[in-house]
Protein backbone atom coordinates (compact mmCIF):
# COMPACT_ATOMS: atom_id res chain seq x y z
CA UNK A 1 0.00 0.00 0.00
CA UNK A 2 1.41 3.63 -1.25
CA UNK A 3 2.56 5.85 1.73
CA UNK A 4 0.37 8.79 2.04
CA UNK A 5 1.84 12.64 2.24
CA UNK A 6 -0.17 15.65 2.34
CA UNK A 7 2.34 17.25 -0.19
CA UNK A 8 4.99 15.61 -1.92
CA UNK A 9 8.07 18.02 -3.24
CA UNK A 10 10.08 16.74 -6.22
CA UNK A 11 13.89 17.95 -6.00
CA UNK A 12 15.55 19.40 -2.84
CA UNK A 13 17.23 22.89 -3.74
CA UNK A 14 16.58 26.23 -2.66
CA UNK A 15 12.78 26.22 -3.71
CA UNK A 16 11.95 22.38 -2.64
CA UNK A 17 13.99 22.24 0.45
CA UNK A 18 12.28 25.44 1.65
CA UNK A 19 8.90 24.53 0.31
CA UNK A 20 9.21 21.34 2.52
CA UNK A 21 10.25 23.60 5.36
CA UNK A 22 7.17 26.04 4.88
CA UNK A 23 4.96 22.78 4.67
CA UNK A 24 5.97 21.45 7.73
CA UNK A 25 5.54 24.46 9.46
CA UNK A 26 1.86 24.65 8.38
CA UNK A 27 1.13 21.31 9.39
CA UNK A 28 1.59 19.54 6.47
CA UNK A 29 2.86 15.71 5.81
CA UNK A 30 5.90 16.58 4.04
CA UNK A 31 8.26 14.36 1.64
CA UNK A 32 10.93 15.51 -0.50
CA UNK A 33 12.60 13.33 -3.46
CA UNK A 34 16.00 13.78 -4.21
CA UNK A 35 18.25 11.63 -6.69
CA UNK A 36 21.18 12.95 -6.07
CA UNK A 37 22.16 15.86 -2.91
CA UNK A 38 19.91 17.61 -0.68
CA UNK A 39 20.22 21.73 -1.56
CA UNK A 40 20.52 20.97 -5.42
CA UNK A 41 22.41 22.41 -7.74
CA UNK A 42 22.73 25.81 -5.74
CA UNK A 43 24.45 24.59 -2.57
CA UNK A 44 26.60 21.37 -4.22
CA UNK A 45 27.20 23.17 -7.62
CA UNK A 46 26.43 26.64 -8.24
CA UNK A 47 25.49 29.63 -5.60
CA UNK A 48 27.41 28.71 -2.93
CA UNK A 49 30.72 27.08 -3.91
CA UNK A 50 31.13 29.62 -6.59
CA UNK A 51 30.97 32.63 -4.16
CA UNK A 52 33.76 30.13 -1.96
CA UNK A 53 35.65 30.52 -5.49
CA UNK A 54 34.95 34.35 -5.94
CA UNK A 55 36.15 34.82 -2.40
CA UNK A 56 39.64 33.54 -2.62
CA UNK A 57 39.80 35.23 -6.19
CA UNK A 58 38.55 38.71 -4.29
CA UNK A 59 41.34 38.27 -1.68
CA UNK A 60 44.13 37.35 -4.36
CA UNK A 61 43.26 40.57 -5.99
CA UNK A 62 43.54 42.64 -3.19
CA UNK A 63 47.05 41.30 -1.86
CA UNK A 64 48.56 41.08 -5.52
CA UNK A 65 47.22 45.67 -4.92
CA UNK A 66 48.48 45.87 -1.63
CA UNK A 67 50.71 48.28 -2.52
CA UNK A 68 48.12 50.30 -3.23
CA UNK A 69 47.11 50.36 0.39
CA UNK A 70 50.83 50.94 1.41
CA UNK A 71 51.18 47.50 2.31
CA UNK A 72 54.09 45.08 1.50
CA UNK A 73 53.75 41.69 0.73
CA UNK A 74 57.25 40.19 -0.66
CA UNK A 75 56.48 39.00 -4.17
CA UNK A 76 53.24 38.09 -6.28
CA UNK A 77 50.74 36.21 -4.95
CA UNK A 78 49.68 32.67 -6.26
CA UNK A 79 47.01 30.68 -5.97
CA UNK A 80 46.88 26.67 -4.78
CA UNK A 81 44.32 25.91 -6.72
CA UNK A 82 43.62 22.57 -5.37
CA UNK A 83 43.43 24.15 -1.94
CA UNK A 84 40.93 26.84 -3.51
CA UNK A 85 38.75 24.21 -4.92
CA UNK A 86 39.12 22.12 -1.58
CA UNK A 87 37.55 25.31 0.31
CA UNK A 88 34.88 25.95 -2.08
CA UNK A 89 33.97 21.82 -1.98
CA UNK A 90 33.88 22.45 2.20
CA UNK A 91 32.09 25.43 2.26
CA UNK A 92 29.17 23.15 -0.12
CA UNK A 93 29.61 19.88 2.03
CA UNK A 94 28.52 21.76 4.94
CA UNK A 95 25.67 23.63 3.73
CA UNK A 96 24.26 20.38 1.81
CA UNK A 97 24.17 18.93 5.43
CA UNK A 98 22.66 21.46 6.83
CA UNK A 99 19.53 20.94 4.59
CA UNK A 100 19.51 16.91 5.84
CA UNK A 101 19.37 19.17 9.74
CA UNK A 102 16.41 20.84 8.22
CA UNK A 103 14.96 17.82 7.32
CA UNK A 104 15.25 15.43 10.30
CA UNK A 105 14.09 19.06 12.15
CA UNK A 106 11.02 19.64 10.53
CA UNK A 107 9.95 15.72 10.28
CA UNK A 108 10.27 16.42 6.59
CA UNK A 109 11.14 12.48 4.96
CA UNK A 110 13.70 12.12 2.00
CA UNK A 111 12.88 9.80 -0.35
CA UNK A 112 16.07 8.89 -2.38
CA UNK A 113 15.57 8.27 -6.09
CA UNK A 114 13.95 9.76 -9.45
CA UNK A 115 10.25 10.37 -9.15
CA UNK A 116 7.84 10.26 -11.77
CA UNK A 117 4.44 11.13 -11.55
CA UNK A 118 1.83 8.49 -13.05
CA UNK A 119 -1.05 9.99 -12.57
CA UNK A 120 -2.29 13.67 -10.03
CA UNK A 121 -1.76 12.81 -6.75
CA UNK A 122 0.63 9.94 -6.91
CA UNK A 123 4.23 9.22 -7.78
CA UNK A 124 6.64 6.23 -8.32
CA UNK A 125 10.16 6.85 -7.18
CA UNK A 126 12.65 4.62 -9.51
CA UNK A 127 16.43 4.05 -8.84
CA UNK A 128 18.48 6.90 -9.38
CA UNK A 129 20.24 7.54 -12.48
CA UNK A 130 22.90 9.33 -10.98
CA UNK A 131 24.95 8.66 -7.55
CA UNK A 132 23.15 9.40 -4.96
CA UNK A 133 25.15 11.99 -2.84
CA UNK A 134 23.74 11.00 0.75
CA UNK A 135 23.62 13.80 3.81
CA UNK A 136 26.03 14.30 5.50
CA UNK A 137 25.54 14.90 9.48
CA UNK A 138 22.53 14.90 10.52
CA UNK A 139 20.98 12.34 8.06
CA UNK A 140 17.46 13.10 7.77
CA UNK A 141 14.89 11.34 10.44
CA UNK A 142 12.81 9.18 8.15
CA UNK A 143 14.98 8.54 4.62
CA UNK A 144 12.49 6.15 2.50
CA UNK A 145 13.63 4.59 -1.12
CA UNK A 146 11.85 3.23 -4.08
CA UNK A 147 8.23 2.81 -4.24
CA UNK A 148 4.66 4.29 -4.89
CA UNK A 149 3.41 7.62 -2.79
CA UNK A 150 0.61 9.27 -2.81
CA UNK A 151 0.00 12.75 -2.14
CA UNK A 152 -3.15 15.52 -2.29
CA UNK A 153 -0.41 17.92 -3.52
CA UNK A 154 2.71 17.74 -5.77
CA UNK A 155 5.42 19.89 -6.18
CA UNK A 156 8.19 19.86 -9.03
CA UNK A 157 11.37 21.73 -7.81
CA UNK A 158 13.96 19.95 -10.61
CA UNK A 159 15.37 22.98 -11.37
CA UNK A 160 17.44 23.49 -14.55
CA UNK A 161 20.40 22.30 -16.39
CA UNK A 162 23.67 23.38 -18.38
CA UNK A 163 22.22 24.22 -22.05
CA UNK A 164 24.28 23.10 -24.58
CA UNK A 165 24.70 24.01 -28.44
CA UNK A 166 24.77 21.71 -31.16
CA UNK A 167 28.13 21.40 -32.44
CA UNK A 168 29.84 22.74 -29.13
CA UNK A 169 28.35 20.19 -26.52
CA UNK A 170 30.32 20.22 -23.58
CA UNK A 171 32.77 17.45 -23.34
CA UNK A 172 34.36 17.39 -19.70
CA UNK A 173 37.85 17.97 -20.75
CA UNK A 174 38.16 20.53 -23.25
CA UNK A 175 34.43 21.93 -23.28
CA UNK A 176 33.40 23.12 -19.60
CA UNK A 177 29.95 22.90 -17.95
CA UNK A 178 29.82 25.06 -14.65
CA UNK A 179 30.47 21.89 -13.32
CA UNK A 180 34.17 21.21 -14.70
CA UNK A 181 35.23 25.29 -14.13
CA UNK A 182 34.37 24.42 -10.71
CA UNK A 183 36.62 22.26 -9.56
CA UNK A 184 39.81 21.87 -12.00
CA UNK A 185 42.07 19.84 -11.20
CA UNK A 186 45.34 22.69 -12.82
CA UNK A 187 44.50 26.13 -13.73
CA UNK A 188 44.52 26.53 -17.92
CA UNK A 189 47.18 29.14 -18.88
CA UNK A 190 44.28 30.17 -21.62
CA UNK A 191 40.31 30.02 -21.44
CA UNK A 192 37.29 31.40 -23.81
CA UNK A 193 34.26 31.74 -21.86
CA UNK A 194 30.98 31.56 -24.29
CA UNK A 195 28.30 33.50 -23.12
CA UNK A 196 28.75 36.61 -20.65
CA UNK A 197 25.46 36.17 -18.39
CA UNK A 198 25.86 35.76 -14.56
CA UNK A 199 27.93 32.25 -14.98
CA UNK A 200 29.86 33.25 -17.62
CA UNK A 201 31.39 36.46 -16.17
CA UNK A 202 31.96 35.01 -12.64
CA UNK A 203 33.66 32.00 -13.57
CA UNK A 204 35.77 34.57 -16.14
CA UNK A 205 36.45 36.76 -13.51
CA UNK A 206 37.56 34.00 -10.79
CA UNK A 207 39.91 32.15 -13.66
CA UNK A 208 41.19 36.15 -14.29
CA UNK A 209 42.16 36.74 -11.05
CA UNK A 210 43.75 33.24 -10.78
CA UNK A 211 46.33 34.62 -13.68
CA UNK A 212 44.53 32.59 -16.78
CA UNK A 213 44.50 34.88 -20.16
CA UNK A 214 40.74 35.00 -20.46
CA UNK A 215 38.78 35.53 -23.38
CA UNK A 216 34.68 36.09 -23.33
CA UNK A 217 32.57 35.71 -26.35
CA UNK A 218 28.87 37.14 -26.26
CA UNK A 219 26.60 36.98 -28.99
CA UNK A 220 24.74 40.16 -27.86
CA UNK A 221 25.75 44.01 -28.26
CA UNK A 222 26.45 43.72 -24.45
CA UNK A 223 27.88 41.54 -22.02
CA UNK A 224 25.51 41.05 -19.05
CA UNK A 225 22.37 41.29 -21.61
CA UNK A 226 19.78 41.78 -19.12
CA UNK A 227 21.68 44.69 -17.23
CA UNK A 228 21.26 48.12 -18.18
CA UNK A 229 23.47 49.21 -20.63
CA UNK A 230 25.44 51.81 -18.43
CA UNK A 231 25.94 49.55 -15.86
CA UNK A 232 27.55 46.90 -18.11
CA UNK A 233 29.71 48.92 -20.03
CA UNK A 234 31.37 50.50 -16.39
CA UNK A 235 31.46 46.62 -15.56
CA UNK A 236 33.10 45.97 -19.05
CA UNK A 237 35.54 48.68 -18.84
CA UNK A 238 36.69 47.33 -15.15
CA UNK A 239 36.89 43.80 -16.81
CA UNK A 240 39.21 44.87 -19.82
CA UNK A 241 41.45 46.76 -17.55
CA UNK A 242 42.18 43.50 -15.32
CA UNK A 243 43.09 42.01 -18.67
CA UNK A 244 40.13 40.01 -19.74
CA UNK A 245 39.10 40.23 -24.18
CA UNK A 246 35.59 40.58 -24.52
CA UNK A 247 34.28 39.99 -28.04
CA UNK A 248 30.65 41.31 -27.97
CA UNK A 249 28.38 40.93 -31.12
CA UNK A 250 30.19 37.45 -31.86
CA UNK A 251 29.15 34.29 -32.12
CA UNK A 252 31.52 30.88 -31.72
CA UNK A 253 30.06 28.86 -34.93
CA UNK A 254 32.99 25.90 -34.97
CA UNK A 255 35.58 24.16 -32.48
CA UNK A 256 38.43 22.24 -33.54
CA UNK A 257 39.98 20.16 -31.15
CA UNK A 258 43.42 18.98 -30.42
CA UNK A 259 44.82 16.89 -27.67
CA UNK A 260 45.43 18.91 -25.00
CA UNK A 261 43.46 22.80 -26.76
CA UNK A 262 41.17 23.78 -29.02
CA UNK A 263 40.59 26.60 -31.94
CA UNK A 264 37.48 28.65 -31.66
CA UNK A 265 36.37 30.06 -34.86
CA UNK A 266 34.63 33.31 -33.70
CA UNK A 267 32.12 35.30 -36.52
CA UNK A 268 32.33 38.72 -35.99
CA UNK A 269 29.57 41.08 -36.78
CA UNK A 270 31.17 42.46 -39.88
CA UNK A 271 31.09 38.75 -40.91
CA UNK A 272 35.15 38.48 -40.69
CA UNK A 273 35.90 34.95 -38.88
CA UNK A 274 38.90 34.80 -36.30
CA UNK A 275 40.41 31.77 -35.07
CA UNK A 276 41.09 31.65 -30.91
CA UNK A 277 42.92 28.93 -29.46
CA UNK A 278 42.85 28.07 -25.49
CA UNK A 279 43.32 25.10 -23.65
CA UNK A 280 39.72 24.78 -22.18
CA UNK A 281 36.50 26.32 -23.21
CA UNK A 282 33.41 27.12 -20.79
CA UNK A 283 30.11 27.20 -22.44
CA UNK A 284 28.01 29.47 -20.43
CA UNK A 285 24.88 29.95 -22.94
CA UNK A 286 22.24 29.14 -20.21
CA UNK A 287 20.09 26.53 -18.72
CA UNK A 288 17.57 24.82 -19.22
CA UNK A 289 14.78 22.94 -17.13
CA UNK A 290 14.90 19.26 -16.25
CA UNK A 291 10.99 18.36 -17.26
CA UNK A 292 11.87 15.27 -18.94
CA UNK A 293 10.80 11.91 -17.61
CA UNK A 294 9.10 13.42 -14.66
CA UNK A 295 5.53 11.78 -16.63
CA UNK A 296 4.30 15.97 -16.85
CA UNK A 297 3.63 14.95 -20.77
CA UNK A 298 1.15 11.97 -19.96
CA UNK A 299 -0.85 13.97 -17.32
CA UNK A 300 -1.22 16.45 -19.52
CA UNK A 301 1.15 19.23 -17.73
CA UNK A 302 1.19 21.99 -19.81
CA UNK A 303 5.02 23.08 -20.98
CA UNK A 304 6.25 25.65 -22.67
CA UNK A 305 10.55 26.53 -24.27
CA UNK A 306 11.27 23.75 -21.99
CA UNK A 307 9.68 25.10 -18.81
CA UNK A 308 6.43 23.91 -16.74
CA UNK A 309 3.89 26.51 -17.13
CA UNK A 310 2.60 28.37 -14.27
CA UNK A 311 0.61 30.84 -12.69
CA UNK A 312 1.86 33.65 -9.50
CA UNK A 313 1.33 30.85 -7.15
CA UNK A 314 2.99 27.92 -8.67
CA UNK A 315 -0.14 25.97 -9.83
CA UNK A 316 -0.15 24.06 -13.10
CA UNK A 317 -3.28 23.74 -15.53
CA UNK A 318 -3.58 19.85 -14.27
CA UNK A 319 -5.35 20.32 -10.33
CA UNK A 320 -3.11 19.13 -7.74
CA UNK A 321 0.49 19.49 -9.70
CA UNK A 322 2.58 22.92 -9.04
CA UNK A 323 5.85 23.60 -10.10
CA UNK A 324 8.60 26.49 -8.97
CA UNK A 325 12.10 27.65 -9.18
CA UNK A 326 14.07 27.52 -12.58
CA UNK A 327 11.90 24.44 -13.96
CA UNK A 328 9.26 27.16 -14.01
CA UNK A 329 11.14 29.41 -15.87
CA UNK A 330 12.91 32.31 -15.91
CA UNK A 331 14.36 34.68 -14.22
CA UNK A 332 16.03 31.01 -12.61
CA UNK A 333 17.51 32.61 -9.31
CA UNK A 334 17.90 30.56 -5.99
CA UNK A 335 15.76 33.47 -4.19
CA UNK A 336 12.47 33.48 -6.70
CA UNK A 337 12.76 29.58 -6.47
CA UNK A 338 12.30 30.08 -2.42
CA UNK A 339 9.69 32.63 -2.52
CA UNK A 340 7.72 30.91 -5.22
CA UNK A 341 7.72 27.73 -2.88
CA UNK A 342 6.37 29.95 0.45
CA UNK A 343 4.03 31.17 -2.13
CA UNK A 344 3.02 28.03 -3.45
CA UNK A 345 2.22 25.96 -0.07
CA UNK A 346 1.12 29.05 1.64
CA UNK A 347 -1.79 29.12 -1.07
CA UNK A 348 -2.08 25.36 -0.83
CA UNK A 349 -2.81 25.99 3.08
CA UNK A 350 -5.51 28.68 2.23
CA UNK A 351 -3.31 31.26 4.13
CA UNK A 352 -5.12 34.99 4.09
CA UNK A 353 -3.28 37.80 2.09
CA UNK A 354 -1.11 35.45 -0.08
CA UNK A 355 -0.09 37.71 -2.79
CA UNK A 356 1.27 35.99 -6.38
CA UNK A 357 5.22 35.89 -7.11
CA UNK A 358 5.60 39.31 -8.69
CA UNK A 359 9.02 38.95 -10.92
CA UNK A 360 9.09 42.68 -10.94
CA UNK A 361 10.37 42.61 -7.98
CA UNK A 362 13.29 39.81 -8.53
CA UNK A 363 16.93 40.89 -7.44
CA UNK A 364 19.69 39.95 -9.96
CA UNK A 365 23.28 39.28 -8.65
CA UNK A 366 26.53 38.87 -10.63
CA UNK A 367 29.63 38.62 -8.22
CA UNK A 368 32.32 39.56 -10.63
CA UNK A 369 34.95 42.28 -9.87
CA UNK A 370 33.14 44.70 -9.88
CA UNK A 371 29.78 43.15 -8.96
CA UNK A 372 26.48 44.23 -10.24
CA UNK A 373 23.17 44.20 -9.11
CA UNK A 374 20.09 45.38 -10.18
CA UNK A 375 15.68 45.05 -9.70
CA UNK A 376 12.50 46.43 -12.13
CA UNK A 377 13.44 47.88 -15.07
CA UNK A 378 15.75 49.16 -17.50
CA UNK A 379 16.05 52.73 -18.75
CA UNK A 380 15.61 50.94 -22.37
CA UNK A 381 12.94 48.80 -20.65
CA UNK A 382 11.39 51.65 -18.79
CA UNK A 383 11.09 53.43 -21.63
CA UNK A 384 9.68 50.54 -24.28
CA UNK A 385 6.88 50.40 -21.68
CA UNK A 386 5.74 54.09 -22.54
CA UNK A 387 6.74 55.58 -19.06
CA UNK A 388 7.58 58.94 -18.48
CA UNK A 389 10.95 58.57 -16.65
CA UNK A 390 13.28 60.90 -14.35
CA UNK A 391 16.83 58.66 -13.90
CA UNK A 392 19.62 59.98 -11.42
CA UNK A 393 23.02 58.95 -11.23
CA UNK A 394 25.54 58.93 -8.43
CA UNK A 395 29.34 57.86 -9.44
CA UNK A 396 31.08 56.30 -6.88
CA UNK A 397 33.99 57.93 -7.09
CA UNK A 398 32.29 60.35 -5.46
CA UNK A 399 31.47 58.29 -2.20
CA UNK A 400 33.89 58.45 0.82
CA UNK A 401 33.65 55.19 1.76
CA UNK A 402 34.24 53.70 -2.04
CA UNK A 403 37.53 56.12 -1.78
CA UNK A 404 38.58 54.51 1.41
CA UNK A 405 38.13 51.36 -0.24
CA UNK A 406 40.06 52.14 -3.04
CA UNK A 407 37.08 51.24 -4.84
CA UNK A 408 35.76 54.22 -6.09
CA UNK A 409 34.75 52.83 -10.45
CA UNK A 410 30.94 52.60 -9.74
CA UNK A 411 27.78 53.80 -10.42
CA UNK A 412 24.42 53.58 -9.08
CA UNK A 413 21.62 54.58 -11.28
CA UNK A 414 17.66 54.42 -10.83
CA UNK A 415 14.35 54.92 -12.66
CA UNK A 416 11.48 56.66 -11.27
CA UNK A 417 7.66 57.30 -12.89
CA UNK A 418 7.84 60.93 -13.64
CA UNK A 419 4.25 61.51 -12.66
CA UNK A 420 3.75 59.40 -9.99
CA UNK A 421 7.52 58.95 -8.32
CA UNK A 422 7.71 55.37 -8.19
CA UNK A 423 10.27 53.23 -8.25
CA UNK A 424 11.07 51.68 -11.75
CA UNK A 425 14.10 49.64 -11.69
CA UNK A 426 17.62 50.54 -9.51
CA UNK A 427 20.82 49.60 -11.25
CA UNK A 428 24.49 49.21 -9.46
CA UNK A 429 28.07 48.09 -10.70
CA UNK A 430 30.76 48.35 -7.74
CA UNK A 431 31.99 47.25 -4.71
CA UNK A 432 29.22 45.55 -2.35
CA UNK A 433 26.28 46.36 -4.99
CA UNK A 434 24.87 42.73 -4.20
CA UNK A 435 24.43 43.33 -0.88
CA UNK A 436 23.00 46.91 -1.02
CA UNK A 437 20.72 46.39 -3.75
CA UNK A 438 17.84 44.78 -1.41
CA UNK A 439 17.61 48.13 -0.27
CA UNK A 440 15.76 49.37 -3.20
CA UNK A 441 13.90 46.11 -3.42
CA UNK A 442 12.57 46.81 0.06
CA UNK A 443 11.44 50.13 -1.12
CA UNK A 444 9.73 48.78 -4.11
CA UNK A 445 8.18 46.04 -2.37
CA UNK A 446 7.13 48.94 0.14
CA UNK A 447 5.65 51.25 -2.69
CA UNK A 448 7.95 53.51 -1.59
CA UNK A 449 8.17 57.03 -3.58
CA UNK A 450 11.24 59.23 -4.32
CA UNK A 451 9.93 61.54 -1.58
CA UNK A 452 10.14 58.94 1.49
CA UNK A 453 13.25 57.78 0.45
CA UNK A 454 15.07 61.23 0.00
CA UNK A 455 14.09 61.71 3.86
CA UNK A 456 15.57 58.14 4.69
CA UNK A 457 18.78 59.03 6.81
CA UNK A 458 21.50 56.72 5.12
CA UNK A 459 24.65 55.74 7.76
CA UNK A 460 28.31 57.58 6.77
CA UNK A 461 30.51 56.81 5.65
CA UNK A 462 28.70 54.15 3.80
CA UNK A 463 28.78 53.02 -0.16
CA UNK A 464 24.96 53.00 0.56
CA UNK A 465 25.04 56.69 0.44
CA UNK A 466 25.66 56.38 -3.50
CA UNK A 467 21.70 54.63 -3.25
CA UNK A 468 20.42 58.28 -1.51
CA UNK A 469 22.46 60.35 -3.58
CA UNK A 470 21.10 58.65 -6.55
CA UNK A 471 17.65 59.22 -5.72
CA UNK A 472 18.28 63.13 -5.18
CA UNK A 473 19.99 63.29 -8.52
CA UNK A 474 16.79 62.04 -10.25
CA UNK A 475 15.22 65.02 -8.84
CA UNK A 476 18.15 67.97 -9.02
CA UNK A 477 18.73 67.56 -5.32
CA UNK A 478 22.19 65.51 -5.61
CA UNK A 479 24.63 67.29 -2.52
CA UNK A 480 27.88 65.86 -3.13
CA UNK A 481 28.78 65.65 -7.14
Amino acid sequence: MAENYDVIIIGSGPGGYVAAVRASQLGLKTAIVEREHLGGICLNWGCIPTKALLRSAEILDHANHAKDYGLVLEGKMSADVKAVVARSRGVSARLNGGVGFLMKKNKVDVIWGEARITKPGEIVVGKSSKPVVEPQNPVPKNVKGEGTYTAKHIIVATGARPRALPGIEPDGKLIWTYFEAMKPAALPKSLIVMGSGAIGIEFASFYRSMGVDVTVVEVMPTIMPVEDVEVTAIARKQLEKRGMKILTSAKITKVEKAADSLTAHVETADGKVQQITADRMISAVGVQGNIENLGLEAVGVKTDRGCVVIDGYGKTNIAGIYAIGDVAGPPMLAHKAEHEGVVCVEKIVGLPNVHATDKGKVPGCTYCNPQVASVGLTEAKAKEAGRDIRVGRFSFAANGKAIALGEDQGLCKVIFDKKTGELLGAHMVGAEVTELIQGFVVAMNLETTEEELMHTIFPHPTVSETMKEAVLDAYGRVLNA
